[in-house]
């Protein structure tokens, strides 16, 4: 005890420091390329010499944080982990909107900006088909453009913690009810600012995120067993939330939680019902055990009604965040989610199969057609 008392001066300073310079840690570090931007939006490409599959892997992340959760730091990186396994990795980074992009919705998001992308996706990679990895609301974003884009270029997708029906969940209590105007909320601010957002998140476990973290950072500290540099990657994105943008945070709120359009098949974008029936890609639909933001009993739902053939729910411990975040992620997920794409990702040998026989019934197969 004594011993551990005089060790509290040091472990009050050093927890200081570790608080204190939280900033100067490096996330999102892979080397990677700019592909394409437009407005606030970018798309990259990671540099990789160990590229062998021909389907590219196109990373879609939330509106409300920064992308960089894929590659959240050196040894931790889901990006760097997916290059490793040797896929050619694309992803999608919404920006940081100002105050003129508060007419940016959904639409312009899904039918603009997603479709675009994989667009460019396919042009710099040559690849006619992609897969797609979406999280939280990226999740929702990919599958409501794979449900427009059936017969489009996305064969796979990975839907990772997806709200789909959000009647019961906190979120649904808080926002659901007539009493919160989103609407008024966007004429008085314009874009809802990131810091708001993040402040609504955390209070969904108020003593989780203000107390436990920070005392749990203490005791690693006094012990001797903190990870410096894992703690301060993590808070670094955490703190970092970008504007929602006004029109698209209205829509998402009165869709979602107020109206349940999704799970309803009442989502229209430019005209077009989103029907997740129209989801016949080959899907993956990941769930977290203790996930209090898109909790698994909201994404479930989802296996019901989609189209596909080719189905697989993988259900992991671990919340919204540290499912694929986490320390135990490289273990426990990741590498569930590569061997799932792995076989998915090569070259379709139908195609030749298709030509032959087209060739066999106009009779005209010779040496020369069989070497073409």
């Amino acid at each position: 005890m004594l011993q551990s008392m005089l060790r509290l001066p040091q472990t009050v300073l050093q927890t200081s420091n570790i608080l204190l310079t939280t900033d100067d840690a490096v996330i999102g570090a892979t080397p990677k390329d700019v592909v394409w931007t437009h407005r606030n939006t970018t798309l990259y490409r990671y540099r990789s010499n160990k590229r062998r599959f021909p389907v590219p892997v196109l990373l879609v992340f939330a509106l409300i944080n920064r992308p960089m959760i894929f590659d959240l730091r050196p040894g931790n990186s889901f990006v760097e982990f997916l290059l490793e396994r040797g896929f050619d990795v694309f992803l999608l980074d919404w920006g940081v909107p100002s105050s003129s992009d508060d007419d940016m919705g959904i639409d312009d998001y899904v039918c603009d900006e997603l479709t675009w992308a994989v667009r460019e996706v396919r042009r710099a990679s040559g690849s006619d088909e992609i897969s797609m990895i979406g999280w939280c609301i990226g999740a929702a974003l990919t599958a409501m453009y794979a449900a427009l884009e059936n017969d489009g270029p996305a064969r796979n997708l990975v839907l990772l913690t997806m709200p789909v029906d959000t009647q019961g969940s906190l979120y649904e209590k808080w926002v659901g009810q007539d009493a919160f105007d989103e609407d008024f909320v966007v004429e008085s601010v314009g874009n809802l600012a990131g810091r708001a957002v993040d402040w609504a998140n955390k209070l969904m476990k108020p003593v989780q995120n203000h107390v436990v973290t920070k005392r749990r950072l203490f005791e690693q500290v006094h012990d001797g067993t903190v990870n410096k540099v894992a703690y301060q990657a993590m808070s670094k994105w955490v703190s970092d939330n970008p504007p929602f943008p006004g029109r698209a945070f209205a829509q998402w709120i009165r869709w979602m939680y107020k109206e349940n359009r999704l799970v309803r098949g009442r989502i229209i974008l430019r005209g077009r019902r989103v029907d997740l029936r129209n989801l016949t890609q080959s899907i993956l639909v990941v769930t977290a055990s203790a996930d209090h933001i898109a909790p698994r009993e909201s994404t479930l739902p989802l296996l019901d009604l989609i189209g596909s053939d080719d189905v697989e729910h993988m259900d992991r411990k671990g919340g919204h965040i540290g499912l694929m975040a986490g320390s135990k992620a490289r273990r426990e997920i990741w590498p569930d989610i590569a061997d799932w794409l792995e076989p998915r990702s090569q070259w379709e040998p139908i195609h030749l199969v298709d030509e032959i026989d087209a060739i066999d019934e106009l009779d005209e197969i010779d040496s020369a057609d069989l070497v073409e």
